[in-house]
């Protein structure tokens, strides 16, 4: 970028420019055994984005991406963001129908796809309002191949959106959350800091799909510091591959859900791999078992483990939870982030006293700048000057928050607040349950009534609501025990895999 003042921002298009600059040889990706440098990616990236250019894309478009894990997602978003164009990352798992809203809702004009995405995307595309290109990774060759004019130069300043990240809407249509350079330099500096990134030979595995804002959040400090990102294919999940692929590409800290872990630390190979590289470890998501924290431990004693949390909304981090009080405040996300201000508030946007619950509501520089053509919902998200959350939590003297519910998922029993959270939670670490989600149903007697639906542990024995209440007696007060127990083979969910809590309520709810 020849103009000083464009030169100077501080956003990943950037950073790539200047890593092509000052290290073109150095390792940018690592994908299926290949190897993309730093001068290779700077020249595919300017060459998407002239490609994208000659087909009309300018400053505050917006483009579409519709695939699994691979180094052309990585190309596409800086490529359209290098014209100062706004990212649309597409859940590839969603059906046509929903996809055809996220394209006229953001009104992209071109969807990249990949083969996990090519039959839905035509198909969404055909049903959107306006016209939408398609291309193929497999025509990207020729797209990149073909003469075109350099791509204009663009001084995107950092306050300008770099990504639309839709939520999920398990209620209702999703919001797409408008997320700004600096949002994603923020994450970037939170993240540098919760897995202290301070070595010049960073490795990071990219396990989360890259549609996810987790998967992003991990890309975004990688580029800011010019480290390696090994991206994990996207498919079912094996610990085998995972564990190889960790000691042969040398990485040196990864996120994964807590049940991925679980497979990690479980998997009898794991003794004869070579993973001291690996000095960071980091899960969320999904609360962890002391088993699993305690195995962790043994496994990668010199590796730090950090638990984040956080939403979409926030870029997505707010709260983080060292490995050292991990076992001594397990159950907590930990304390915030300096980058975040917060207050855990009533209904009336009161703070409650330490110790109680309420929903807890930000400030801060990750905090997006709204959700994108939904002004009444930017307007409720923001009531009363700081962002609503939706999480109800607790705070004990140390600073420690503890997520107790979803402010939509309360059930109040006989005048009693039950938070579905902190009962799955506890559940959770019962040996014959593999998931849990607790839902109300109607009572006559107390207005409502917990009840768990399960998914049993493949070699557990059969399961008895008596049984459950007895164990749970040990860990819960009484009210919040549940009183009817609903045995399934697999809890239904969304297409970003949250639990869909209003189908079990539908299914369970009812008292007859």
């Amino acid at each position: 970028m020849p103009q000083p003042h464009a030169s100077r921002r501080s956003h990943w298009v950037n950073h790539l420019e200047r890593h092509a600059h000052g290290r073109p040889d150095d390792v940018a990706l690592r994908f299926r055994g290949e190897t993309t440098t730093w001068s290779e990616l700077q020249n595919r990236v300017e060459q998407l984005a002239a490609a994208l250019a000659a087909r009309g894309v300018a400053a505050g478009d917006r483009v579409a991406m519709l695939m699994g894990n691979r180094p052309e997602y990585v190309e596409a978003l800086l490529a359209t963001n290098r014209l100062g164009a706004i990212g649309v990352p597409v859940n590839f798992r969603l059906a046509a129908g929903e996809i055809a809203y996220i394209l006229e809702n953001s009104g992209a004009a071109v969807l990249f796809v990949d083969e996990l995405g090519a039959e839905t995307g035509e198909q969404a595309a055909g049903q959107a309002e306006h016209d939408v290109e398609l291309i193929g990774v497999d025509e990207l060759s020729a797209v990149l191949e073909k003469e075109h004019d350099a791509p204009p130069v663009v001084d995107v300043p950092e306050d300008s959106p770099a990504l639309i990240m839709y939520t999920s809407g398990t209620t209702g249509r999703p919001k797409g959350a408008v997320l700004t350079h600096m949002n994603l330099l923020s994450e970037s500096v939170v993240l540098i800091r919760a897995y202290q990134l301070v070595e010049a030979d960073e490795v990071n595995l990219v396990a989360s799909p890259m549609f996810h804002i987790g998967a992003i959040g991990s890309i975004a400090p990688l580029i800011l510091i010019g480290g390696t990102m090994v991206i994990l294919p996207s498919g079912a999940f094996e610990p085998a591959a995972v564990v190889q692929l960790l000691e042969e590409e040398r990485v040196t800290s990864a996120f994964l859900v807590p049940s991925a872990w679980q497979l990690i630390v479980d998997h009898d190979s794991v003794p004869d791999r070579d993973l001291s590289r690996l000095r960071t470890t980091s899960w969320g998501a999904a609360p962890a078992t002391h088993k699993l924290l305690t195995k962790m431990a043994e496994v990668f004693p010199d590796a730090l483990n950090v638990a984040v949390f956080g939403q979409t909304e926030m870029s997505p981090i707010t709260c983080v939870l060292e490995g050292k009080d991990a076992l001594r405040k397990i159950g907590s996300v930990g304390k915030p982030v300096p980058t975040v201000a917060l207050r855990i508030v009533d209904a009336e946007m009161h703070d409650v006293p330490q110790g109680e619950v309420g929903e807890i509501v930000y400030r801060g520089t990750g905090l997006m700048s709204g959700y994108w053509r939904n002004d009444a919902a930017t307007d409720e998200a923001f009531e009363g000057g700081w962002f609503h959350s939706g999480d109800m939590v607790r705070q004990d003297d140390e600073g420690f928050l503890y997520v107790v519910d979803r402010a939509k998922d309360m059930i109040i029993s006989g005048g009693e607040n039950i938070y579905c959270a902190e009962v799955e939670n506890a559940l959770s670490n019962h040996p014959a349950i593999a998931e849990v989600s607790l839902i109300a149903r109607e009572s006559e007697k107390w207005g409502e009534t917990p009840v768990a639906v399960i998914v049993p542990a493949d070699d557990s024995e059969a399961l008895t609501i008596e049984a459950l209440r007895e164990w749970a007696g040990e860990h819960l007060a009484r009210y919040k025990l549940p009183t009817a127990l609903e045995l399934v083979d697999e809890l239904p969910r969304n297409a970003a895999g949250k639990v869909l809590k209003p189908e079990l309520r539908e299914r369970f709810g009812s008292s007859s």
